[in-house]
């Protein structure tokens, strides 16, 4: 059972989405992801690209992030993510997009203080996404992504420089920062 960890929505159940394709995120993986940004997140605009259930912009939200946008392009995560936002009281500082990363990403204008990336393993979406994800990330941003621990993510991107890695058993999460302008 996936759940809000922390903030105004604390406790609050979410819903998932059935099937192979969704690898929820781990609890533990995202109480140590919240942990390393959890000074970032007040007033944050946050993006939560592969969103499944939304979990990770959701518990932004409850943490005070100013508002998220959720990106998947499974119209069955889509329903799941604006029922949870609905549930715990946050879709009004939500947008929920039925459309691919790639499609969000070629047609937005926003720029994020916080990233979430958590695509499917063994694709090489990560190395495709992030100089895109770079150019929509604000100076002094945070990209954060899950991934498996022997992918190899490179040590710079457009701007994104990465700043940590953790390692969770199966999963790998690796944090980038924009340059501040």
């Amino acid at each position: 059972m996936m759940r809000i960890i922390a903030g105004m929505a604390r406790g609050h159940k979410l819903q998932t989405l059935e099937g192979e394709e969704t690898r929820p995120t781990l609890e533990r993986v995202k109480e140590g992801i919240f942990s390393s940004v959890q000074f970032v997140v007040p007033g944050a605009k946050v993006l939560d690209l592969f969103a499944g259930s939304g979990q990770m912009g959701l518990e932004a939200l409850s943490r005070e992030a100013a508002f998220a946008v959720f990106v998947d392009r499974n119209p069955a995560a889509v329903q799941v993510v604006t029922q949870n936002a609905r549930d715990c009281g946050l879709y009004k500082q939500s947008r929920i997009v039925n459309m691919t990363a790639e499609s969000f990403l070629a047609g937005n204008k926003e720029a994020f203080d916080i990233v979430f990336l958590d695509p499917p393993y063994r694709y090489g979406t990560l190395q495709a996404l992030l100089p895109a994800v770079a150019a929509h990330t604000a100076p002094g941003g945070l990209v954060l992504c899950e991934s498996e621990p022997e992918a190899e993510l490179p040590l710079q991107v457009e701007g994104l420089t990465q700043v940590k890695q953790y390692r969770y058993g199966t999963v790998k999460v690796t944090k980038y920062q924009k340059a501040e302008e």
